[in-house]
């Protein structure tokens, strides 16, 4: 494995992020009107978790059991994570602990690389922090099947392929969401907060590999 791939990942996060100018050409469209923080936020984060396989890294998605109504999130794809806990002592913490209860992957196999850009979602009024974590084998993934319907494992290199970005009408619930930006997953849309996040992390594997 390329080793030298996660110390440069490890040393670009520690400089300056790339920050909403490269969320936003994945946001959906008219989105910014939502990113006024609610001073009653809440606080939740979530791991982008890197991983050997095959020769290649890998990330971790998590397709969201959609059976709970009260999930706005339900039956979308995003990175294992969720709110911050009382018994979290940090935001990494929460990070960790929600991957191991989600993926089963144990947080003293995780390195922490460093923290992308935080993002507030506005229908659920979270303030999300995504933290880059990897691990040095291939994880034994143990899915909590109340919440997670499946994992889906995605080459790093995946995001920076123009062919797998475009465009389309993305029903939500009650609305439509015009000519909204994403990733196409396998056939599968992936769009809105992750894709915002992972566009960030798409242009930081550009300043490395570019």
């Amino acid at each position: 494995m390329d080793v030298k791939f996660i110390q440069l990942l490890e040393h670009r996060l520690a400089q300056e992020l790339p920050g909403a100018d490269s969320q936003n050409l994945m946001a959906p469209e008219g989105s910014e009107k939502y990113r006024i923080i609610s001073p009653n936020h809440k606080i939740a984060c979530v791991l982008l978790l890197i991983f050997p396989k095959e020769k290649e890294w890998y990330i971790s998605l998590i397709e969201r059991a959609s059976q709970h109504p009260e999930d706005k999130h339900g039956g979308q794809l995003g990175f294992p994570g969720g709110k911050l806990d009382p018994s979290d002592n940090t935001y990494e913490d929460c990070a960790l602990r929600e991957t191991y209860e989600e993926l089963g992957v144990p947080p003293d196999s995780v390195g922490i690389l460093g923290s992308l850009t935080p993002l507030y979602v506005y229908v659920s009024n979270f303030l999300v922090h995504p933290y880059v974590g990897f691990t040095t084998e291939y994880p034994k993934f143990i899915q909590q099947e109340s919440e997670v319907k499946s994992i889906i494992e995605v080459p790093v290199n995946r995001f920076l392929k123009s062919k797998y970005k475009s465009f389309a009408d993305i029903s939500v619930r009650d609305f439509v969401l015009k000519n909204t930006p994403y990733y196409d997953i396998y056939g599968q849309q992936l769009w809105g907060a992750t894709a915002m996040m992972i566009s960030e992390f798409e242009q930081i594997l550009k300043d490395i590999w570019e």
